[in-house]
């Protein structure tokens, strides 16, 4: 970008100069310049009447305008600069060094000659001279007769910090809010052409630019970003450049966050959640629980969130929610007591916002004591009693399973000789299992001393304490009981299988004299069987067969042979009822036999006529033809 203030700001074929221009070095500026010892570059503008330029060959100085026509041969651009140190000069073309070849020629005195100029070579040649002072731009344009042309940019520019810019028509424009931003469209064109401005394609009213192809949108904010477009226009056509203005916000706190009320909403009991603030904020949990963190900030374009812990950032295996906003710690058992930060970037700037984790740990507590083992004597002990501590709080010991337990050591209490007590031994065994039995049990008076001893007493010592406990005491009062049954009863049941048929008796519980009582008495004894399977005489039946008959044919697909076959009692072998067996499967009483091919001319029945068979009511029927047909 060159400063428009100190040069030529509209080139047409009428020349003009700049409202804003302040100095344009003559002849005699120059000659005395070189006397001067240090002094910034400036380049010769030689501003002559209005003229279009259009001969075979044209030589022409910065600050006109070089109309191409049908039999322009070449261009020389004359650049001359002065400085001291002296200037060095380098030639470009909207915006971008000119690339030398056989067409584009850098004389000796650093002017440009374009050879056969084409359409391409239309645009805006600039001229820059520097040395270690500075530097300084002026441009020329070549166009062709007719169509205007504008001067464009597509470089792009980021404003973070100045509170006015400039820039050319077709770049693209990025600054923060509040800015002056001033976009110039400098036009060259013959006949001069006009200049009108655009907005999102909708044209802008003339109060909203100045002069000279130049557009000011002071104070800019979020509703000034757009599109904006400038159209030169001429008897001859028109031509149009746009400018893309956007305007940044740099990232900025927010007091509250809706992600993180939502997700919090569907989280479990012992998740805990906070937001990071520029300020830091402080977060206290226990160990194993979960955390929600959130990083609430705006801006525009929408910032980028980076999280980091201890200033690292933090590896992806932690879950992040709401497009980075929410980092969500599952285990805050994973990181010591540390800062999460939260890293909010865009083109404006960046934010960082910070958060403190500190985790309650869980501890072991020994600051109190069990109650004494005993009253007197010598065991008496007490054991330190461990607690498990959470912020000064007692909780479940299973918090603290993970931390190890410290060494307990028991300490001796109440060491002083007993008073003189009575001491009983086990009682023996009952003398009956049930009707009532003796047991009994030997009682002493004695006296335990501090160093473990007992020392016999009389029992007029131990009166004067307590009672005398008894040595005798009944035992197993309870009645003796037994399980009594009836007889078997008759064995009833359908023959469905062998020994499937069942008979049933009455148990019930009974002393021993035969007194009946509740059968709870008699809960402890092994209880009979009220039911079994029996034999009755009316199963015991099978099928019997008898040998096959011989067959009806020896040939062909007619023969057939029967038996029969009852139902008979296994003990007396006479026939019964079938229905008696149904139980067993009924074995075939007749079956097809000699199924086989028969020689030809041999009648069927071995020479014998045929024999016709059906089957009716469930026997075999014949009839005997003399044809061989049924």
């Amino acid at each position: 970008e060159y400063p428009f203030h100190r040069r030529v700001s509209g080139f047409t074929s009428s020349l003009r100069t700049s409202s804003a221009e302040t100095f344009i070095p003559t002849s005699t500026d120059l000659a005395n310049s070189l006397h001067r010892p240090h002094q910034k570059p400036a380049i010769l503008r030689k501003i002559s009447a209005a003229q279009q330029l259009s001969a075979s060959e044209v030589v022409t100085h910065l600050g006109q305008t070089v109309v191409l026509a049908s039999g322009t041969l070449s261009v020389l651009l004359h650049c001359e600069a002065v400085g001291n140190p002296k200037p060095t000069i380098s030639w470009a073309k909207n915006g971008e060094e000119v690339k030398y070849n056989d067409r584009l020629l850098l004389q000796p005195d650093d002017s440009l000659q374009i050879l056969a100029p084409v359409e391409s070579d239309v645009g805006f040649y600039a001229c820059n001279a520097s040395n270690a002072l500075g530097s300084d731009s002026v441009s020329i344009a070549v166009t062709l007769a007719g169509k205007p042309l504008i001067k464009a940019s597509r470089a792009t520019m980021i404003n973070t910090e100045s509170p006015a810019v400039t820039v050319d028509i077709g770049s693209t424009l990025k600054t923060i809010q509040k800015t002056n931003v001033s976009i110039n469209c400098q036009v060259a064109g013959v006949p001069e052409a006009k200049v009108t401005w655009f907005k999102n394609k909708v044209k802008l009213s003339s109060t909203q630019h100045l002069r000279d192809g130049l557009l000011l949108i002071a104070n800019v904010s979020l509703s000034d970003q757009g599109l904006y477009s400038c159209k030169a226009a001429n008897l001859h056509g028109e031509v149009t450049e746009s400018s893309q203005l956007l305007v940044l916000e740099p990232p900025r706190p927010l007091p509250y966050l809706e992600d993180l009320t939502e997700v919090l909403s569907s989280a479990g009991p012992r998740t805990h959640s906070v937001l990071t603030s520029p300020s830091g904020t402080k977060l206290i949990v226990s160990p194993g629980s979960s955390a929600l963190i959130g990083c609430a900030v705006d801006g525009h374009p929408t910032p980028n969130i980076t999280w980091l812990y201890s200033g690292e950032p933090l590896s992806l295996r932690h879950q992040q929610l709401a497009a980075g906003r929410i980092l969500q710690i599952l285990n805050v058992s994973d990181f010591t007591d540390g800062e999460f930060s939260c890293l909010a970037q865009n083109e404006a700037g960046s934010l960082t916002q910070v958060m403190s984790l500190a985790i309650q740990e869980y501890r072991w507590s020994v600051d109190k004591l069990t109650a004494c083992s005993a009253s007197c004597g010598h065991r008496g002990l007490q054991l330190p009693q461990l607690r498990c501590l959470l912020d000064g709080a007692e909780v479940n010991a299973s918090y603290c399973r993970e931390t190890p337990k410290p060494s307990l050591q028991p300490m001796a209490c109440n060491r002083r000789d007993c008073p003189s007590r009575w001491m009983v031994t086990s009682w023996s065994p009952c003398t009956r299992s049930c009707g009532g039995g003796i047991q009994t049990r030997r009682v002493t008076c004695q006296r335990l001393t501090a160093k473990g001893s007992s020392v016999p007493m009389s029992n007029e010592a131990c009166a004067l304490v307590s009672k005398r406990p008894v040595d005798t005491q009944n035992c197993n009062r309870q009645p003796c009981v037994e399980w009594a049954a009836s007889s078997w009863g008759q064995c009833t049941g359908p023959c469905i299988g062998p020994r499937l048929a069942v008979q049933h008796r009455q148990i019930f519980c009974q002393t021993k004299d035969g007194t009946s009582v509740s059968s709870d008495q008699c809960s402890s004894l092994p209880r009979p069987l009220s039911t079994q399977n029996c034999w009755t005489d009316v199963c015991g039946v099978h099928w019997r067969v008898s040998l096959w008959t011989v067959c009806t044919a020896t040939c062909g697909s007619y023969g057939f042979q029967s038996r029969r076959v009852d139902c008979v009692h296994i003990r007396t072998n006479k026939p019964v009822m079938e229905h008696h067996c149904s139980w067993r499967p009924r074995p075939a009483n007749w079956q097809r036999c000699n199924i086989t091919p028969c020689e030809n001319g041999t009648l069927l029945g071995g020479g014998q006529a045929e024999w016709c068979r059906s089957r009716k009511g469930g026997r075999v029927v014949s009839q005997k033809h003399s044809t061989g047909h049924c």
